[in-house]
């Protein structure tokens, strides 16, 4: 609830409401003189916009001949000739005056030379303000003079015993009586501006605070004082030390910020290598893949038609049997040295999927055919109802059989494979199965290429009993294939059937989620 005046208008929620005819009189009186003054506050403000509308034309072609484009530059552009927002900045706002005498100044502050000019001027001024005041320049006061201006000459190597010596003949010249010149006491606001500027936070409040101490007892102990108030020398004394305070938190500021910016940088460039090496472990990767999945392949028919060669054909001379060994003999060694190359290429590389168009399932009868040129028995049915499918899922199932094929040349040569492929609404089905040809082989020792793997056709999960050599290979060959149905959240099983010979059999979901009990590795 709120009061209301006589006026209508609501007093404030938080003032209690007058009571009595006096307090409100002059509760409301208050409130007059409050609206006055903010009338006239808000004139004035109209007043100096008013002007500076006026003077704006006039401000604008100052400032061009000052800054050469109407604008104060920021600092120095690290961008070139364009800004940090990308924008063009004039070539002649270089050379505008106001810039290039700023830049001038900052080059002299810089340069080694300005402490001792300075130091020598503001010494030379303490002497010619002294001169009219005394009958010789070597008096005391002359004495506490130099004492105070001269160390400043040594400031930027010596600051604080320097600091020591002019603060303490400034506080004896004060003390003694001495007359306060205007340059000892600009020289002695000066050191303390320095040394606030140098030290850390709690020693500037102890310089501050023994500083107002001297004031204090300067007051007290003697008349040097008279002609300037206290506060005005306390005032001084602490915005000496407050300034120097802060330009030392801006500076580490600045520093920090500088810091920061290299070390973002540092880790943008670690960040780019990191990325440019992944980049080329990917690459590797993909070449590995490629060359198992295509040269390898090939060379595997090579080695296989060379081998059954032989056995399939009556006719053949003994030069011809021998050229046909030293074919497979040769195919044999290019796969192990490609082997070897293969495990280089992925020493630091990770598996990862590739989705670059390659092979789709409408080139499957190809491979059939391939199979079959290569002395191979194979079939292929296709069951539910054919279409197009993700370019991930259709590269998954066709290197799947390719897969599949190759291992049933190499360890099963002479077996009949059939190959299903079927459509079902959320997944894909494939299922390569050989009936173990007994055909023979110039493989010697089979156990060195194939290793075994039992399927728990009870529950659908495979164990691995022996990885096979062949696949070891950084997961090639069935660790390849199971890595093809996994990574699409599929399901893979491979091992030798009750009936005898071997089947391989992947779901891969069209769209991809987590598989089921069903489809996990039981030793995972």
């Amino acid at each position: 609830m709120t009061s209301e005046n006589h006026s209508g208008n609501a007093a404030p929620a938080g003032s209690p409401p007058p009571a009595g005819v006096g307090p409100a009189i002059a509760h409301h009186a208050w409130r007059l003189s409050g609206r006055i003054v903010a009338g006239v506050g808000q004139l004035l403000l109209w007043v100096l916009t008013g002007i500076g509308t006026l003077l704006r034309p006039v401000a604008v072609k100052v400032g061009a001949k000052l800054y050469g484009s109407g604008r104060r530059p920021a600092q120095p552009s690290p961008y070139g000739m364009a800004g940090p927002d990308q924008t063009r900045i004039n070539p002649a706002d270089a050379t505008a005056p106001l810039p290039r005498w700023i830049n001038t100044w900052g080059e002299f502050t810089r340069s080694w030379y300005f402490s001792p000019l300075t130091g020598l001027a503001l010494t030379v001024a303490a002497l010619a303000e002294l001169a009219p005041r005394a009958s010789s320049p070597l008096s005391v006061a002359g004495g506490f003079a130099v004492a105070t201006t001269l160390p400043l000459v040594w400031r930027r190597e010596y600051l604080r015993p320097m600091a020591a010596v002019g603060l303490g003949a400034f506080a004896a010249s004060l003390l003694t009586g001495q007359m306060l010149l205007v340059t000892t006491t600009f020289a002695a606001l000066f050191t303390l501006y320095s040394l606030a500027r140098q030290l850390p936070r709690q020693s500037a409040g102890v310089l501050a605070v023994g500083g107002v101490a001297t004031v204090a007892v300067v007051c007290l102990a003697t008349a040097t004082f008279d002609d300037v108030p206290w506060p005005a020398a306390v005032i001084a004394v602490l915005a000496a030390v407050g300034l120097g305070d802060a330009r030392r938190t801006v500076e580490t500021a600045g520093r920090t910020e500088a810091e920061a910016q290299e070390r973002n940088n540092e880790t943008l460039t670690r960040l780019t290598v990191v990325q440019r090496e992944q980049a080329v472990m990917r690459e590797r990767a993909r070449i590995a893949r490629e060359l198992h999945d295509v040269v390898a392949h090939s060379v595997s028919m090579i080695a296989v038609q060379a081998e059954t060669a032989p056995y399939t054909m009556d006719d053949l001379s003994p030069q011809a049997r021998d050229g046909y060994t030293e074919i497979a003999k040769t195919a044999r060694e290019a796969l192990v040295e490609m082997r070897r190359l293969l495990s280089v290429l992925r020493a630091d590389a990770k598996t990862e999927p590739d989705s670059a168009p390659q092979p789709r399932l409408d080139q499957l009868p190809d491979l059939i055919d391939k199979h079959r040129g290569a002395g191979g028995v194979a079939g292929l049915a296709v069951h539910g109802d054919p279409r197009s499918l993700s370019t991930t899922v259709e590269l998954s199932a066709y290197r799947i059989v390719q897969e599949a094929l190759t291992n049933a040349r190499r360890h099963a040569p002479g077996s009949q494979v059939h190959v299903d492929l079927t459509y079902l609404p959320d997944r894909i089905a494939v299922r390569v199965r050989d009936d173990g040809g007994s055909a023979p082989t110039m493989v010697l020792n089979r156990d060195d290429v194939a290793g075994r793997t039992s399927l728990d056709l009870a529950s659908g999960r495979t164990r691995l009993e022996n990885a096979p050599q062949a696949d070891s290979g950084g997961g090639h060959g069935l660790v390849g294939m199971r890595e093809r149905a996994t990574m699409l959240g599929g399901r893979f099983a491979a091992g030798p059937v009750t009936e005898g010979g071997f089947l391989v059999e992947a779901e891969l979901p069209l769209n991809r989620g987590e598989p089921d009990d069903g489809g996990r590795r039981a030793d995972r």
